[in-house]
């Protein structure tokens, strides 16, 4: 599949790993739809890919919301006639023990609350289904060439303190397989569909990570630095090209092992 003149929906597209997609898709060739929440950086995000030259639209709205999905697809037909490359990057973290003791007694003091799980379900994972549930409907519609790139996680592999973001990111993770089998089933051929799964990677949410708690983590990362997003972003570039990347989820962590720890 060829980049050059493909036109890419992201959710998420103005912060993050989802700009730096945008911005490489861009680079490219590609035209792109950035689809966030916060109308500021969807703005700055256009109108730097746009002064480097390259044709980029802005769409706001939520990502749990039909409307704004549905929204979405539209106006990026609208302005682009098409959609080829559609990569739901929205997500968010609420971090917590779904229990909390108390040092002395032993008691529960505290709960992962409703709304922090419901929160991360919502965005991570209904937000993504809509997001991948229209835009096939849009491609196979219209006959266009095209793929998926969901984003998942590493932390698929249950991290402690995550429930409720892993589970989402496990729950994506399975999607590529099961999706290409309803493809499959259904004799809808035109569209891929892969998973990346980052491993820690630089972005604002780690900047601002207790920095000794990621100084432990990369201690298991055999390359010993964080993941770039212009490192993800590559290897999103390459699934694109290459046809025979399907079905499948891909981990990105630069050599995550745990080996340190297990040595322990």
């Amino acid at each position: 599949m060829q980049i050059k003149n493909a036109v890419a929906l992201i959710t998420g597209g103005a912060n993050g790993i989802g700009e730096c997609c945008a911005k490489a898709l861009v680079r490219a060739g590609a035209r792109v739809a950035i689809c966030d929440i916060v109308q500021e950086q969807i703005d700055r995000v256009v109108r730097e890919i746009r002064d480097a030259g390259g044709e980029a639209v802005g769409i706001q709205g939520n990502v749990v919301k039909e409307a704004d999905q549905a929204r979405f697809i539209a106006e990026t037909l609208k302005a682009f006639g098409k959609l080829n490359i559609v990569i739901p990057s929205a997500g968010i973290i609420r971090d917590g023990t779904v229990v909390t003791t108390e040092r002395d007694s032993g008691k529960v003091v505290r709960k992962m609350s409703l709304e922090h799980w419901q929160q991360v379900i919502d965005v991570n994972l209904t937000g993504t289904f809509l997001t991948v549930r229209d835009s096939i409907e849009a491609m196979v519609n219209g006959g266009w060439e095209g793929i998926i790139c969901l984003m998942s996680s590493i932390n698929k592999e249950g991290q402690v303190g995550q429930l409720n973001y892993s589970a989402t990111k496990a729950a994506v993770a399975l999607m590529p397989k099961i999706l290409v089998g309803e493809f499959m089933i259904r004799k809808i051929r035109n569209i891929r569909v892969v998973g990346i799964a980052p491993g820690y990677v630089n972005t604002a949410i780690l900047k601002g990570m207790n920095q000794e708690a990621l100084a432990a983590i990369l201690k298991d990362v055999h390359m010993n630095r964080l993941v770039e997003p212009e490192e993800i972003a590559a290897c999103i570039m390459h699934c694109i090209e290459n046809d025979a990347i399907n079905a499948t989820t891909i981990e990105v962590t630069g050599g995550l092992t745990y080996a340190r720890s297990r040595a322990k």
